[in-house]
């Protein structure tokens, strides 16, 4: 997978808006991430020795097919090729000190996405769970997002031309906590995609 550029949403669960200590947004909040943060299912997570807080952020992710530049929805959801999971790994501490969210969000091994799948009927339906050592930590469905998928992709194709192979994450349920050397995270869309990793120190 080697898209143009990775656009991801934030705060677009209610629920991982208020942990956050966030309000929901009035319109979608996007934001991007470093395609050299790409990594495959079982590729090790490394946190970096400058962040002492990384979060996981299991969400549904998209691999666009087509050209999508100022769509409709009708036209943006036609657009899907695909949907996968992805972890948008967070250095909290980095996010929050920040202000913006390049440098948190767009580290090296910071975007972990499993196999595309074909995009089922019902996006609604799509559900979302993460566990980390076998835990279950979120558990959401597409249904559950403030701004849905067609909606979302609409919205950033007013100001960003999205092209063949590029990935939309749409944010993440809450339920997020720090991770450590020596964890596995899991991401799954149930019966459709996965990514699985091991988490290490940096050095």
């Amino acid at each position: 997978m080697t898209p143009s550029k990775i656009v991801c949403v934030g705060r677009n669960y209610v629920e991982h808006a208020r942990e956050m200590g966030n309000d929901v947004p009035k319109e979608p909040l996007f934001f991007l991430k470093a395609p050299s943060s790409l990594i495959r299912d079982g590729e090790p997570i490394v946190l970096p020795t400058v962040s002492q807080h990384v979060e996981f952020e299991g969400e549904i992710a998209l691999v666009l097919g087509r050209r999508l530049t100022k769509a409709s929805e009708a036209e943006a959801r036609a657009a899907i090729a695909s949907v996968v999971a992805l972890n948008d790994v967070t250095a909290r501490d980095l996010q929050r000190s920040d202000g913006q969210w390049t440098r948190a969000k767009g580290m090296d091994t910071f975007c972990p996405v499993g196999t595309p799948v074909p995009v089922p009927d019902d996006l609604e339906a799509i559900r979302l769970v993460t566990r980390v050592n076998g835990v279950v930590c979120q558990e959401a469905t597409g249904a559950d997002m403030v701004f849905k998928i067609p909606m979302v992709l609409a919205y950033i194709s007013r100001f960003l031309t999205l092209e063949p192979g590029d990935l939309v994450a749409t944010g993440t349920p809450a339920g997020t906590r720090a991770l450590h050397p020596g964890d596995v995270v899991e991401v799954e869309l149930v019966g459709l995609s996965r990514v699985t990793n091991p988490v290490v120190a940096g050095t």
